[in-house]
């Protein structure tokens, strides 16, 4: 009996160590290979250059960071950078683009790339189509889409003031205009809506951010029009009055004293 007992035990060991040894192979079966183990970083930039050139920008992105790794400590790795934050940028992934962003320009500040990295950085932020100009559709310029503007804005300011002859420096002061253009243009927007339902106290306070915060931009004409109105019908003359001056020296050609509010669908803000 002890001899058979062994017998089985014995055969039940070297089962499960025959099932173990098994599991392990399959496991070890499923490893994924790494295809680019044997690439040159040349290589891996090549390739990542491939995927981005046709728009797979999604496969792109690994491969930089490969190469970023590979290539550490050299120009290469710091263009590897750049253009990862671009693909990421390019997929739809702005967090993960200002986060490589952030990191080329603490990480190489003396870099002949950092007026790229400002300019892209701006540029992820930067929308023309959706949210600045929502008011020309009549919907509300969220708190969001107001932080990625001045975001994108500030980026742009810091590229123009420490590189005023980059090659993107142009093109910069161009979307910052748009930005403030925007941005106060809404605040007029919002102004009127509220004027125009004789919510005049908040229609002046809408029209004063206009006024005071954004500088020399077409939308402050409207912006002391609105004010002087939302005056009139609060019976304030004198401040209304007051208004009308400023109005008549700051634009001493506008209609609107004359014909009234401007049509808001002629889009003015068109700039390239």
């Amino acid at each position: 009996m002890p001899k058979m007992l062994f017998a089985q035990r014995t055969s039940q060991v070297t089962a499960i160590a025959s099932v173990a040894t098994a599991v392990f192979l399959a496991g070890c079966s499923t490893t994924e290979v790494d295809p680019t183990a044997g690439w040159s970083p040349n290589k891996i930039y090549s390739e990542a250059r491939d995927e981005a050139s046709t728009g797979s920008f999604d496969k792109a992105v690994p491969l930089y960071e490969k190469l970023e790794g590979r290539a550490a400590g050299t120009p290469l790795a710091q263009q590897a950078q750049l253009e990862k934050a671009y693909s990421q940028y390019k997929s739809g992934e702005k967090a993960q683009a200002i986060g490589t962003l952030d990191r080329f320009i603490k990480l190489h500040p003396a870099s002949e790339g950092v007026d790229y990295a400002l300019y892209l950085k701006g540029l992820v932020n930067f929308n023309e189509n959706l949210g600045l100009f929502s008011w020309v559709a009549k919907q509300d310029l969220s708190e969001r889409d107001q932080k990625a503007a001045k975001d994108s804005f500030e980026a742009f300011r810091e590229l123009v003031t420490r590189f005023p002859e980059s090659k993107y420096t142009p093109d910069a002061e161009k979307r910052m205009r748009y930005i403030v253009n925007s941005l106060a243009q809404y605040e007029v927007h919002v102004a009127r809506y509220y004027y125009e339902r004789g919510a005049y106290v908040a229609a002046i306070n809408r029209a004063q951010n206009a006024v005071s915060e954004y500088k020399e931009v077409p939308a402050q004409e409207d912006a002391l029009y609105i004010m002087m109105l939302s005056y009139e019908r609060l019976n304030m003359k004198d401040m209304a009055a007051d208004t009308k001056r400023v109005l008549e020296a700051s634009y001493p050609n506008t209609t609107l004293l004359s014909k009234g509010f401007r049509r808001e669908d002629k889009p003015w803000w068109k700039l390239w």
